[in-house]
């Protein structure tokens, strides 16, 4: 696909009302310090969580969470099941809330992630839980809220007020603490997690590079993204992210699905994005990319240089010595930057999608 100029400014917002999307970006550019306050002051409340809860030996992980929340909980059932060799699930919590399903969760380890911690089926979900023998834990960023206040156990992700309808540092603080949470488990040191705030200073500020690849992409009808390993939950959240903001279907698939009957609708007219972590999840990636440059796509990288200059279009991430365990928090910013500045291009809000709210009041 060639090309297309740079887009031109959206209209100008009307005087004194702030212009579109100034929040979400204002937000996107918080991130390294929110990532650096958790790993300052959070850090050590959340390794003493994680110490007692290692001590009553969970056999089983069950995590619950809906949207952005859900990709953070898919993150951390990759890093329990790799680090800790605990089987993990992800909760359907209608079972419990809709059906009155009363499972026994003695010795089971039940993770509720929610960034407000107020919708009332988490709330639900986790207040059933402990009353079936679980331990529970919550993990928001409202130590005040009604999530946290019915769980034995809260961790504050401690990003600060998030406005912006879409979620963009409460998510990759959410990253953070269950990566520290997970390390305080295994009594690890957690060093692979120092250098992600500076980094993601860096990348952030590459955000010319992000507005050329959002002007190739602006007029795009669908968008697939794909990814295997700690790479998947980083493709869901981007598709999360395109949806939400400039309305384009965005399909994520992990590699291995892809393969498995999706790959017949890629073409070379709509997009693939590839994330591709540099380890073992990139490794087991590799002949999904082959399948794709067979098929002549139209296909983004996130990742590795040597695999950016193979595709169509990319973003170079850094290189070598980021723990793939940690990668995760770093390669959904160039993504949530290509969704904010696809929808600018489009000339809609980011701040605001269309029939959303904050928080969504599921039950």
């Amino acid at each position: 696909m060639t090309a297309m100029p740079p887009a031109p400014p959206a209209p100008g917002p009307a005087d004194g009302a702030e212009r579109p999307g100034r929040i979400m970006e204002r937000e996107i550019r918080e991130q390294p310090d929110a990532l650096r306050r958790l790993l300052g002051a959070g850090a050590p409340r959340i390794r003493e969580v994680a110490r007692q809860v290692a001590a009553r030996g969970p056999r089983f992980v069950l995590l619950a969470a809906r949207g952005t929340s859900d990709h953070a909980a898919l993150y951390a059932k990759y890093l329990l099941e790799i680090r800790l060799g605990l089987p993990c699930g992800l909760t359907s919590m209608s079972t419990t809330t809709a059906y009155g399903a009363r499972p026994d969760l003695r010795d089971v380890l039940v993770v509720t992630v929610s960034q407000s911690g107020g919708s009332p089926d988490l709330v639900a979900s986790a207040k059933a839980a402990r009353a079936a023998g679980a331990i529970t834990l919550a993990v928001t960023n409202n130590p005040d809220s009604p999530l946290a206040a019915v769980s034995e156990y809260h961790i504050d992700i401690m990003a600060g007020p998030e406005k912006a309808l879409p979620a963009t540092k409460t998510y990759t603080s959410s990253l953070l603490a269950l990566y520290l949470f997970v390390e305080g488990m295994r009594d690890g040191d957690a060093s692979a997690a120092a250098p992600l705030p500076d980094l993601a200073a860096e990348l952030l500020d590459r955000r010319d590079e992000v507005r050329l690849l959002a002007s190739r992409y602006r007029f795009a009808e669908r968008m697939v993204i794909t990814s295997r390993g700690y790479g998947y939950p980083t493709a869901k959240e981007a598709a999360l992210k395109l949806m939400e903001t400039s309305y384009i279907p965005a399909l994520a698939y992990s590699g291995a699905d892809l393969l498995h009957g999706p790959l017949a609708m890629v073409d070379n007219i709509s997009p693939v994005i590839a994330v591709v972590t540099d380890g073992k999840g990139g490794a087991a990636l590799q002949p999904v990319l082959d399948r794709l440059r067979g098929r002549g796509a139209d296909l983004m990288v996130v990742g590795p240089a040597a695999q950016v200059e193979r595709a169509s279009a990319g973003f170079v991430m850094p290189e070598p010595g980021v723990a793939e365990e940690v990668e995760p928090v770093l390669e959904i910013l160039p993504l949530q930057q290509l969704a904010y500045e696809v929808t600018i291009a489009r000339g809609q809000d980011p701040d605001a999608p269309r029939a959303l709210a904050k928080v969504t009041q599921t039950r």
